[in-house]
């Protein structure tokens, strides 16, 4: 069928050693996955069930562009997380099998205009405004599973200007990314080209223009953002 408008280009992140790119169908993210982050957010840490949220595919900022400061906002927050993409989906897909699922991982920022979200709770209206919004996860290329397996534990850390913001570990999320997947395909039916983001540790605070911020998961991928 001829379309009125022209459709809009896929959203592809490079694949680490490939020469064609992943291309991305939704983004989930997972909230409070992280005990002392669910702690400094005012938060019970015991392992309640997950919640989700999502991000557009077109609010991914591909490696080596620039973040740029978003409007209606005074204190914008980082967030540094594992990222998962799925090269298969389904639903009610069993915790046992759901890496099975997996293409591949990366880093990411989920950056939260965090003045707006406090709005947003305080008047128990959705978090959109404050997660979703134009270039608000800045991404890493993703590493292939059959490059790096499929880690269990490893160093999640983030910087600004060079100064140690954000650290914790992957064995620290409160649900694994298996059981992350197995929630999530009970409430979605889960499909290629996925893209969830795990949660963040402790430490998260606010960026200004001109900071530059870098992040990584340790055996998995590192990402630099200048905040613009």
């Amino acid at each position: 069928m001829d379309t009125i408008l022209p459709p809009p280009p896929p959203v592809l992140l490079p694949i680490s050693g490939s020469p064609v790119g992943f291309p991305v169908r939704r983004v989930y993210c997972v909230g409070r996955n992280y005990a002392a982050h669910a702690i400094e957010m005012g938060h019970d840490p015991d392992r309640e069930p997950p919640f989700f949220f999502q991000k557009n595919p077109d609010n991914l900022l591909l490696p080596g562009e620039d973040f740029p400061y978003p409007p209606l906002s005074s204190d914008v927050h980082h967030e540094v997380e594992l990222i998962v993409a799925l090269r298969s989906g389904g639903a009610d897909i069993p915790v046992a099998v759901a890496t099975d699922h997996v293409f591949g991982y990366g880093v990411g920022i989920d950056f939260t205009r965090r003045d707006l979200q406090a709005e947003a709770k305080k008047a128990g209206k959705p978090w959109a405004a404050a997660k979703a919004f134009e270039h608000s996860a800045p991404v890493s290329e993703v590493v292939p599973a059959k490059a790096i397996g499929h880690p269990k534990n490893g160093n999640v850390w983030l910087k600004v200007n060079g100064e140690l913001r954000q650290h914790g570990d992957l064995d620290q999320m409160i649900w694994t990314v298996p059981e992350i997947i197995a929630e999530l395909s009970r409430l979605f039916t889960l499909a290629p080209g996925d893209i969830i983001m795990t949660g963040t540790p402790s430490g998260v605070g606010p960026v200004a223009r001109g900071d530059v911020v870098t992040c990584g998961v340790d055996g998995v991928a590192a990402l630099a953002v200048k905040v613009v």
